[in-house]
């Protein structure tokens, strides 16, 4: 399953969900991140976190959802967007036919520079229960609005 994770700067949220989805999907998920605003580069303390917990962070980059819109991009089976509610955010929309989800996250980068360390963590934290709620079923063997519902409730549970 190809899944893009959008937000508005691809350099902190999407970026954590795409390196955790990709490594503990275990090959069963294809994660993608992307912004429709990127910031150009990945937020420093998302490498850090990420490579302290073990994940590879060689290839990961911020860059533009216009990467996936061109027609040898990947086929998206799902979209889901990780913006969160603070600052009131304004979350990116995919065009096109796959499933689309929510899963609300606050921005960690948003965070006082002292206090981001800790932001980070919880923001992974949530993201990897998320996804590991996601990865614990048979998402393959659903059927598309199944599959909806699911990332739907996913994205609501705290």
């Amino acid at each position: 399953m190809n899944i893009l994770v959008l937000c508005t700067g691809n350099s902190a949220r999407s970026i954590l969900l795409e390196a955790i989805l990709n490594q503990r999907g275990a090959g069963r998920v294809t994660a993608f991140s992307a912004g429709s605003q990127p910031k150009g580069a990945v937020h420093p303390q998302s490498l850090q976190l990420l490579a302290a917990k073990g994940y590879p962070v060689a290839g990961l980059r911020s860059k533009s959802w216009d990467e996936f819109a061109v027609p040898d991009a990947p086929a998206m089976d799902a979209v889901i967007t990780v913006c969160g509610s603070a600052a009131e955010e304004t979350c990116p929309i995919w065009p096109g036919t796959p499933i689309r989800a929510h899963w609300g996250i606050d921005d960690p980068a948003a965070a006082p520079e002292a206090d981001q360390p800790a932001a980070f963590e919880l923001a992974y934290n949530l993201l990897r229960a998320k996804a590991d709620a996601l990865i614990a079923q048979p998402f393959e063997t659903l059927e598309p609005g199944a599959l909806s519902a699911l990332l739907i409730q996913i994205g609501r549970a705290a």
